[in-house]
Protein backbone atom coordinates (compact mmCIF):
# COMPACT_ATOMS: atom_id res chain seq x y z
CA UNK A 1 0.00 0.00 0.00
CA UNK A 2 2.92 2.37 0.63
CA UNK A 3 3.70 2.48 -3.10
CA UNK A 4 0.09 3.42 -3.83
CA UNK A 5 0.31 6.29 -1.33
CA UNK A 6 3.03 7.89 -3.43
CA UNK A 7 0.78 7.69 -6.49
CA UNK A 8 -2.18 9.42 -4.80
CA UNK A 9 -2.94 13.10 -5.24
CA UNK A 10 -2.88 15.35 -2.19
CA UNK A 11 -6.68 15.33 -2.08
CA UNK A 12 -6.74 11.53 -2.18
CA UNK A 13 -4.11 11.37 0.56
CA UNK A 14 -6.16 13.68 2.78
CA UNK A 15 -9.22 11.48 2.26
CA UNK A 16 -7.12 8.38 3.03
CA UNK A 17 -5.83 10.01 6.22
CA UNK A 18 -9.37 10.87 7.25
CA UNK A 19 -10.61 7.33 6.64
CA UNK A 20 -7.65 5.73 8.47
CA UNK A 21 -7.35 8.17 11.39
CA UNK A 22 -7.67 5.31 13.90
CA UNK A 23 -5.01 3.15 12.23
CA UNK A 24 -1.75 4.64 13.49
CA UNK A 25 0.53 2.96 10.96
CA UNK A 26 -1.59 3.82 7.89
CA UNK A 27 -2.22 7.34 9.16
CA UNK A 28 1.45 8.05 9.76
CA UNK A 29 2.56 6.58 6.42
CA UNK A 30 0.08 8.70 4.48
CA UNK A 31 0.91 11.81 6.51
CA UNK A 32 4.62 11.33 5.85
CA UNK A 33 3.97 11.13 2.09
CA UNK A 34 1.80 14.23 2.24
CA UNK A 35 4.37 16.12 4.30
CA UNK A 36 7.19 15.11 1.95
CA UNK A 37 5.43 17.04 -0.81
CA UNK A 38 5.48 20.37 1.01
CA UNK A 39 7.26 23.37 -0.44
CA UNK A 40 10.83 23.38 0.93
CA UNK A 41 10.72 27.18 1.23
CA UNK A 42 7.86 27.23 3.75
CA UNK A 43 8.76 27.49 7.45
CA UNK A 44 9.23 24.11 9.09
CA UNK A 45 7.00 23.05 11.96
CA UNK A 46 8.16 19.77 13.51
CA UNK A 47 5.79 16.83 13.65
CA UNK A 48 5.20 16.01 17.35
CA UNK A 49 6.08 12.33 16.94
CA UNK A 50 9.58 13.34 15.85
CA UNK A 51 10.26 15.47 18.94
CA UNK A 52 12.15 14.15 21.98
CA UNK A 53 9.82 15.85 24.47
CA UNK A 54 6.69 16.69 22.44
CA UNK A 55 4.73 18.39 25.22
CA UNK A 56 7.34 20.95 26.22
CA UNK A 57 8.65 21.52 22.69
CA UNK A 58 5.17 22.12 21.24
CA UNK A 59 4.41 24.41 24.18
CA UNK A 60 7.58 26.40 23.43
CA UNK A 61 6.61 26.73 19.76
CA UNK A 62 3.12 27.93 20.69
CA UNK A 63 4.48 30.45 23.24
CA UNK A 64 6.87 31.82 20.59
CA UNK A 65 4.00 32.25 18.11
CA UNK A 66 1.85 33.96 20.74
CA UNK A 67 4.68 36.36 21.59
CA UNK A 68 5.13 37.19 17.90
CA UNK A 69 1.49 38.19 17.56
CA UNK A 70 1.47 40.42 20.66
Amino acid sequence: MIQKLHQMTNTELKQYISKHRNDGEAFRAALEVLMSRRDPNTPYQPYPFDLNDPESEVEAILREKIEQTE
